[in-house]
């Protein structure tokens, strides 16, 4: 039986920025194919594992995702004295990360650096820490400290465009009761729910197949399920996802699943809400309905593409979303519950 705290102390160990997902895309197929399963990668980096239904004639009604990468930076300049400039990939924000140590992802091997906002003593008003005291950081006022030469970064193959992730020393889960704090649980503890689903759908006697789909570049705009979903156009996309507390949706950091009802992409359809509901009586669980202002998922944006009719994203809830993420335990167990539910409805 799968251990949902080791499987995501696993993967949040794993950097996984957009474009370069593949060492945690490696880990989740190797789960799958303890499980069984033979997952398979696409062109874009997805990670691929089918289920077929009885009729195996008949294309997969059902994609479910959960993405690989995490939020990240690139390089954007490399200075002669070895100072980095940066641009974010994703929802980063340098009030989330502060200056901790990073590691740029070389053509040959990693690089340690510490990102670095500057000294504050001083209220020359050139100084970062003098902006600040007016306005918000931005990232642009963030360098990459390194102990190498411009040239020393070149031969190492630091380039233009390559990525900078948190040092594994950072990656680390903590655990405070029943909670688990951590960066990037936004989606490596829905990637660790959708293979709990697939442990327990093994038993499971489908009609109609379903694809689970562990996506790339999701961070920057659903790259990856886009490029999938262009050839399967399911009808149903399910993306698991972080539950963002907002004051729009106050609920308490428990176990229990969230369901987006709308946010920046589409809205959940009627016949979702129904049977969503429905299936939480069933399990005696009383999910939090969340209505977001901010953000998108792989569904929602695969429907505004017009890429699926009925995009239904679920999540897990979570405090300090883009940050050092703070969740329930038993979340990944309770999400995977609702999921299996559900999918027996539509796919039963």
């Amino acid at each position: 039986m799968l251990d949902s705290t080791e499987l995501i102390r696993e993967f949040v160990a794993i950097p996984g920025p957009p474009g370069q997902e593949q060492a945690v895309g490696d880990a989740f197929a190797a789960h799958a194919r303890a499980l069984g399963y033979q997952p398979d990668t696409d062109a874009k980096g997805n990670t691929i594992v089918t289920i077929p239904g009885g009729r195996k004639k008949e294309p997969p009604r059902v994609v479910v995702t959960a993405h690989l990468d995490e939020i990240a930076l690139m390089v954007l300049r490399i200075a002669a004295d070895g100072w980095v400039e940066v641009v974010p990939m994703g929802g980063a924000y340098p009030w989330k990360w502060g200056e901790q140590p990073v590691q740029i992802l070389a053509l040959n091997g990693q690089v340690d650096g510490i990102l670095s906002f500057g000294s504050i003593h001083t209220n020359a008003p050139e100084s970062v820490a003098q902006q600040a005291r007016g306005g918000p950081l931005v990232w642009g006022q963030a360098q990459v400290f390194t102990p190498l030469t411009g040239r020393k970064l070149w031969s190492q193959g630091v380039r233009p465009g390559s990525r900078v992730v948190l040092h594994p020393e950072v990656r680390k889960v903590r655990e405070l009761g029943p909670f688990l704090a951590s960066y990037f649980l936004d989606d490596r503890a829905d990637v660790t729910a959708m293979l709990l689903a697939m442990e327990s759908l093994k038993e499971l006697p489908l009609k109609s197949g379903i694809v689970f789909a562990a996506t790339a570049s999701e961070e920057v705009g659903g790259e990856g399920a886009a490029y999938l979903m262009h050839r399967l156009q399911p009808d149903i996309c399910v993306a698991l996802e972080i539950g963002p507390k907002v004051p729009e949706s106050p609920f308490d950091i428990d176990d229990q699943p969230t369901i987006w009802v709308t946010d920046n992409y589409a809205s959940i359809h009627s016949e979702d809400i129904r049977i969503l509901s429905d299936v939480c009586v069933e399990l005696g669980q009383e999910p939090h309905w969340q209505p977001l202002s901010r953000g998108g998922s792989d569904a929602s944006s695969a429907a505004q593409r017009g890429l699926t009719a009925r995009p239904v994203t679920l999540g897990l809830p979570v405090e300090n979303s883009h940050g050092l993420e703070i969740m329930h335990r038993d979340a990944p167990q309770e999400l995977a519950r609702l999921l299996v539910a559900y999918l027996q409805r539509v796919a039963g």
